[in-house]
């Protein structure tokens, strides 16, 4: 008994006819299923767990992977301008709350400041007129 071409022998290649499906279809079919891909890797030695990688690949369509929850790169600054807008508006009303508090803080110094800067002026005339006598003595 031989096998004869289009008969009860092997399959022919996808794409070749006869109900074999093209890659388009099984693209669409993984995009609307969704499929996960998972594995462990784990490096041991003397049975102590050196190493351990996860991973996780999940294909699917957004729609699919908004259905099963997944939906990280709606908050990811970096993926989503509408993330990225929202992390700016707080940014800048956080740096608007510290001008105004800055700003509240100059607006109480000037008067500290120019107390000290009198103390300051007092202490400085003292120091100079010491460093004039200590200076006069040497001369003596």
């Amino acid at each position: 008994m031989t096998a004869t071409p289009g008969g009860g022998g092997l399959p022919g290649p996808y794409g070749s006819g006869g109900g074999g499906a093209n890659l388009a279809d099984i693209l669409e079919r993984v995009l609307d299923k969704g499929i996960v891909i998972a594995g462990d890797i784990k490096i041991n030695l003397l049975d102590i767990e050196l190493l351990t990688i996860k991973l996780r690949l999940i294909v699917a369509s957004i729609d699919k992977a908004k259905e099963m929850g997944i939906d990280w790169w709606e908050d990811d600054p970096a993926l989503s301008t509408g993330a990225r807008r929202a992390e700016l508006a707080r940014e800048n009303t956080e740096l608007k709350q510290r001008l105004a508090e800055l700003e509240e803080r100059t607006a109480l110094e000037p008067a500290e400041t120019k107390a000290e800067a009198k103390a300051g002026s007092n202490a400085g005339t003292t120091k100079a007129e010491a460093g004039e006598e200590t200076r006069e003595r040497r001369e003596r």
